[in-house]
């Protein structure tokens, strides 16, 4: 164990893409400065819409091959932020891209439709003992995923909270499963999320500069979608401000997903490299340090 860096971050996501939006600053950030960062990915993303045009054939619903595209990108994406440690679920293609569909009500459902080996149908217990052993191989103090609803209902999203919940809590039980390595209890367990007052803060601003198209349908004195949480429930602001050029290029390298006129990219038209460079996080496992003027963790490894 003494190969392995003093501090050890583990985050488990769904698809190639998402590590970068969600928390691709505090990566950069955390391996900039000597810690240890892994990423584990749960399916290739294979049922993504594809949004460069030279490469639609690549789409599920055409000619197929989009997986192995997107692998090469979380390649491109991991060099960016530097992350050296990156695998999927199981390996690749053990878990296949469950799709999506969106609700009246405005968040993703499960389709009619969904592939087989979809790891929305995966053993819940088979999945998490694929995570159990890279926890208690990695040994991280610190684990981050999504909240319980996936923060935006996608089917894979809300199957990699549990996945990555029930592993942290497997992976400590010293009589559980003894042929995956050594017990192990991850020390802090945060979950993604959005800031309720960064988020209105920007549509007020988009709005204020006329555009109303951008997050459509969103009042920013109105009710606002599951994924922004209330300041009150967040613990933690990570600020990697001086990162946000290699969450930028990150994110570039997720061609076939990402574009530059995406809503997100209009928001930070408006507020600056605060909106990439500043990620929020929700305590759910182990005990807040020290706080700033602010209240909030300033580090995921506070108190540690």
């Amino acid at each position: 164990m003494s190969s392995l860096p003093e501090q050890r971050l583990l985050l488990v996501h769904a698809h190639p893409d998402d590590e970068s939006i969600n928390q691709g600053a505090t990566m950069a950030k955390y391996v900039a400065e000597g810690r240890g960062v892994t990423l584990v990915t749960c399916t290739a993303g294979e049922m993504g819409e594809v949004l460069v045009p030279d490469l639609q054939h690549l789409a599920f619903e055409k000619d197929g091959g989009l997986a192995d595209q997107r692998r090469q990108e979380l390649a491109a994406a991991m060099k960016a932020l530097g992350v050296t440690d990156h695998r999927f679920l199981g390996g690749f293609g053990c878990y296949h891209d469950s799709g999506m569909a969106w609700h009246e009500d405005g968040h993703a459902v499960p389709a009619e439709f969904v592939p087989d080996n979809a790891f929305w149908n995966a053993d819940l217990t088979e999945a998490a003992d694929h995570l159990v052993a890279v926890i208690r191989e990695v040994r991280p103090q610190v684990l981050v995923t999504y909240d319980e609803f996936g923060g935006y209902g996608h089917p894979d999203h809300i199957q990699a909270h549990r996945v990555a919940m029930y592993a942290a809590l497997l992976a400590a039980a010293p009589s559980y499963r003894r042929d995956l390595g050594e017990a192990w209890d991850i020390a802090k367990i945060y979950w993604g999320a959005m800031s309720e007052s960064r988020m209105r803060a920007g549509l007020r601003a988009l709005r204020d500069a006329g555009d109303t198209t951008t997050f459509e349908g969103m009042d920013p004195e109105g009710p606002l979608p599951r994924f922004v949480v209330s300041d009150d429930d967040l613990t933690t602001m990570v600020d990697a401000l001086d990162h946000v050029d290699r969450k930028m290029a990150a994110l570039a390298a997720h061609a076939t997903q990402i574009t530059l006129d995406g809503p997100f990219f209009a928001l930070s038209n408006n507020l600056g490299d605060a909106v990439w460079g500043q990620e929020f996080f929700r305590l759910v496992k182990g005990t807040v340090g020290p706080v700033d003027d602010d209240g909030w963790e300033a580090d995921l490894f506070a108190g540690l």
